[in-house]
């Protein structure tokens, strides 16, 4: 047992460094809290968590606005960023299909496959019900030892379920709730082997957010939208896969603005900006030798965890600043019909290092929309982005389920 999870440990460091350990979470199966940093003029501390898949972005459109999406206008992918943006919507129901291969420069069978919808109800379509289904799949994985000893095959897998309420509480403010169930089967396959102590890991998780949208008529055919946005999302249970070590699923605290031009009655513009940080504890440093680094994660409860996860930086406030992720995105309309698309997200080097620019295209034609998402390569050889050449691909159906004519008569 113990030969297998140093094995694992050492499995799951070689995924982190080829950016793995943003997919798959193999870290928080090890009972090893502690990871040894001999260069002692690095500050890389990374904060980790369970199920890191739930903060992989299923929407092709905020995909390719550099993964924005808690303050552009609402659609059935909402219910990912910011659940309190449906009331919001243009149409009274909407369902998105998302597909996303994921790591494909590396390994060819991981994918993020995403299933979202919602409907609207009450007085003027004023509230709003929501579901979505997530199901991300690692592919298939030959499990050995330390000793190259085979373990067994598996397939391993993890999906969440959810379902969300929001509604407005003004013409211009609205606010919503989401439930998830999370599953983990991160090492299926290996329950065979009588001699690992693995279960899959269960948790439960809840979204809050908060939305304001406002529009100015500038004349008649030119107009001004600003957005504002913030959630707080996954806030719930630890998880765990054996009987000694519970994880932090990733508690997310999400602040978002976008500013929409329409010119005249062809074109539009939108530019926005999202930041996140994660509330869960950072790597602390127990070393007492100058030169080495030797981290673990503390032991916390969940409501003490996202409390003090904005001021427990080893490194003090400075520290603190680079735990923060920053999304800038813009987005071309023309005739409502045609977008285009381009964003940047930046990630410090010392807290996971993810700088990747993306684009993308949008179509849409009644009640169906296409979009196309595309993470553009950087960086060559070893130090290739892991994510490069990511590509995203998002179905989606808005229609108001009202006959021709009735529709008709009351937009005249």
């Amino acid at each position: 047992m113990q030969d297998f999870k140093i094995n694992y440990h050492r499995m799951a460091k070689r995924f982190a460094s080829i950016g793995l350990c943003i997919a798959a979470g193999l870290f928080s199966t090890s009972a090893i809290a502690q990871t040894t940093n001999i260069n002692g003029t690095s500050s890389v501390n990374t904060v980790t968590t369970a199920v890191p898949f739930l903060r992989i972005s299923p929407d092709a459109r905020s995909g390719a606005m550099g993964d924005v999406g808690l303050a552009i206008s609402p659609d059935a992918n909402a219910q990912f960023w910011n659940v309190s943006k449906l009331p919001f919507a243009t149409k009274k129901y909407g369902i998105s299909a998302t597909y996303t291969p994921w790591l494909k420069d590396l390994v060819p069978d991981i994918f993020l496959a995403y299933l979202s919808g919602y409907a609207k109800f009450g007085e003027n379509d004023n509230q709003a019900i929501s579901a979505s289904l997530r199901y991300f799949s690692l592919g298939e994985i030959n499990y050995t030892d330390i000793n190259a000893q085979p373990l067994g095959t598996g397939k391993p897998n993890e999906f969440s379920f959810d379902l969300g309420y929001s509604r407005k509480l003004s013409p211009y403010l609205s606010t919503g709730l989401a439930f998830r169930y999370i599953h983990s089967a991160i090492a299926s396959g290996l329950a065979a082997n009588s001699n690992v102590n693995y279960k899959p890991g269960n948790a439960f998780g809840a979204d809050l957010g908060i939305y304001y949208s406002k529009t100015k008529e500038l004349d008649e055919f030119r107009a001004t939208t600003f957005n504002f946005g913030a959630a707080i999302t996954n806030l719930g249970t630890k998880i765990s896969y054996s009987n000694t070590r519970k994880d932090f699923i990733p508690i997310n605290l999400g602040l978002g603005a976008a500013y929409t031009y329409k010119a005249d009655e062809y074109n539009a513009i939108t530019v926005a900006l999202d930041i996140n940080k994660l509330m869960v504890p950072t790597p602390q440093d127990s070393s007492t030798t100058p030169g080495v680094k030797k981290y673990y994660i503390p032991e916390k409860t969940v409501v003490s965890g996202v409390f003090s996860s904005f001021g427990d930086a080893p490194g003090g406030f400075s520290e603190e600043l680079k735990e923060y992720q920053i999304s800038l995105g813009a987005e071309y309309w023309y005739q409502n019909q045609f977008a285009v698309r381009a964003g940047y997200f930046y990630e410090n080097k010392d807290k996971g290092d993810r700088r990747y620019f993306t684009c993308g295209l949008g179509v849409r034609y009644n009640v169906f929309n296409l979009n196309f998402a595309y993470l553009v390569p950087s960086g060559s050889g070893i130090n290739r982005n892991p994510l490069s050449n990511t590509l995203r691909f998002s179905l989606l159906f808005d229609f108001d389920g009202k006959p021709k004519e009735e529709s008709s008569s009351s937009s005249q």
